[in-house]
């Protein structure tokens, strides 16, 4: 079939699009979010570079973010969402509020907690997991750790609204609603910069950011008050929905602490290494997690509502999550794996466009693009990881998950202590690459992980997964790209670092898209044929 647009979509292509569209307003949502903070985070860089003020608001910033981490998002998918999908899609509107408003009494309350107790215990919190800051550097650090941690209370709360407009279906609102948060810290940065210390100009970052939590939480409350009907803010420990939610969140929540336990680690083990690794560390992280939320939680964001209301005998239900898992790790494989490949080949153009500006010098680019390309290993394994979870999470599993977290995360412990302070001496080499060693460290852990999950889940609902060819397939045509894409930026190596940067980057995405269009990889038919959609005629 033919169409004025040019050829129409395969068979392939269509089953390939099918369950796509709550994945897209995801993504759609995650990119509008994190384009922001990447102006955001090139703004930051502007003005701090790799400074000890930049160390301490990195620092300040990270360890309030394990109470977001332990009580946000990510936990409540696990334990909330499943519920609550499960109540909506059997028409159970009155227990369906109940749970949502008892889940929220519950947030509130244990997030009022762990912020005033953040507050108060912030210098011995500081002395702790950053041993290498002294002076101004750890004064610095206590004072934003106590002005930026109710901000991250009100993340909280804001990622149970992201929870219920999620099972809803409205993705877009939920997962835009960061941008609010980064455009109250961008005001900041360009109003004050310049104008004031680094240190000064820290602190009112800070309280920018407290701002834009209130705001995130705001932009989400009017839709979840329409769709959530009658919440009741009492706990009924005696509902047996509210137990199936406790003893998921318990099991999430001691997951996610593990999980936190090796960011402090890594936290703890940068301000040890050298002056600038806690926030060359930081830079890194916004690079290489954005795959893993563009793609991976896109994905798993979508499917698990849809996951969690599938219904019939465990065998109908084993084949209706076997299917969907296959088609998402299919969408996630053809995404991530060219990801992975420029992290590691094309790095520099990715750190250069981003940050390279005022203080941010290029030293700097090519020292994070070392700790960009450490995570490059365990990548695609991390986003598989998030789908092999979700479906356990609508399977009301949360333990399995957990148990394995905490195997991933004590090997990554051991791993980033050797190839992070003794590798570097061992090998001869600076020992500020030792920062490298935490992320390449994290990646190889999450294999461990990744295997260990893709057993268990084959187990529960069948054979599941990419075929083994088209993954050598789709590491070839990225490989291929690259290489090409590397040409390129050797050619024009007298041209400004933005020019070159784009340039490279540019001839990369289009070589790998159009190579695996040529191969007929339904993926790519899918993302063409959208933009022949979307092009003016």
């Amino acid at each position: 079939m033919t169409s004025a647009g040019g050829p129409g979509p395969t068979a392939a292509e269509t089953r390939a699009a099918a369950g796509q569209g709550g994945a897209t307003r995801v993504a759609f949502g995650i990119l509008l979010s994190r384009l922001v903070g990447l102006v955001r985070q090139r703004a930051f860089a502007h003005y701090f570079g790799n400074s000890l003020a930049a160390d301490a608001f990195a620092f300040a910033f990270r360890i309030p973010n394990v109470l977001q981490n332990l009580l946000g998002d990510g936990v409540l998918s696990a334990s909330f969402v499943p519920v609550y999908a499960s109540l909506l899609a059997r028409d159970d509107d009155e227990a369906a509020g109940r749970v949502a408003g008892a889940v929220f009494a519950i947030l509130a309350v244990t997030s009022a907690i762990m912020v005033l107790g953040g507050v108060l215990a912030a210098p011995w919190i500081v002395s702790v997991l950053a041993p290498g800051f002294h002076g101004e550097t750890r004064a610095l650090a206590v004072r934003l750790m106590r002005i930026v941690f109710p901000g991250v209370g009100l993340l909280v709360l804001a990622a149970w609204c992201l929870g219920v407009l999620n099972t809803h279906r409205r993705f877009f609102a939920a997962y835009a609603a960061p941008v609010a948060w980064n455009i109250a810290l961008i005001v900041a940065l360009v109003g004050w910069g310049g104008r004031t210390s680094q240190d000064g100009l820290a602190v009112i970052v800070a309280w920018s950011a407290v701002v834009g939590s209130f705001l995130q939480f705001a932009v989400q409350l009017p839709a979840v008050l329409r769709l959530a009907g009658a919440l009741k803010l009492a706990v009924d420990f005696r509902d047996p929905h509210m137990r199936t939610v406790i003893g998921n969140f318990l099991p999430v929540v001691a997951g996610r602490g593990v999980v936190q336990i090796s960011a402090w680690v890594d936290t703890v083990i940068a301000s040890l290494v050298v002056t600038g690794a806690v926030s060359a560390l930081t830079y890194a992280q916004l690079i290489y997690m954005l795959p893993v939320s563009l793609f991976g939680m896109s994905v798993s964001a979508a499917e698990l509502p849809a996951m969690s209301s599938e219904i019939g005998t465990d065998s109908e239900v084993a084949a209706k999550l076997r299917e969907r898992l296959d088609a998402a790790l299919r969408r996630v494989a053809f995404l991530v794996i060219p990801s992975a490949v420029a992290f590691l080949a094309l790095g520099d153009l990715v750190v250069s466009v981003i940050y390279l500006s005022g203080r941010f010098t290029q030293a700097d680019a090519i020292w994070v693009w070392g700790i960009v390309a450490g995570s490059a290993i365990g990548l695609v394994t991390a986003v598989f990881g998030r789908l092999y979870a979700s479906t356990f999470y609508a399977l009301k599993d949360a333990k399995t998950p957990m148990r394995y977290a905490m195997v991933r995360v004590s090997v990554s412990i051991v791993l980033a202590a050797v190839l992070a302070l003794w590798a570097p001496g061992a090998l001869g080499i600076d020992v500020k690459w030792g920062v490298a060693g935490l992320t390449l460290g994290s990646g190889l852990a999450g294999w461990v992980e990744y295997v260990m999950l893709r057993r268990a889940i084959r187990a529960r609902v069948g054979p599941t997964g990419v075929p083994m060819a088209l993954l050598l397939k789709l590491w070839l045509i990225a490989v291929a790209a690259a290489s090409v894409a590397s040409l390129v930026r050797e050619t024009l190596g007298a041209a400004p670092p933005l020019v070159r940067s784009l340039a490279g980057l540019g001839v990369f995405g289009a070589l790998y898209l159009g190579i695996a269009y040529a191969a007929r990889i339904p993926e790519a038919g899918v993302i063409l044929a959208r933009l022949r959609r979307r092009a003016p005629r």
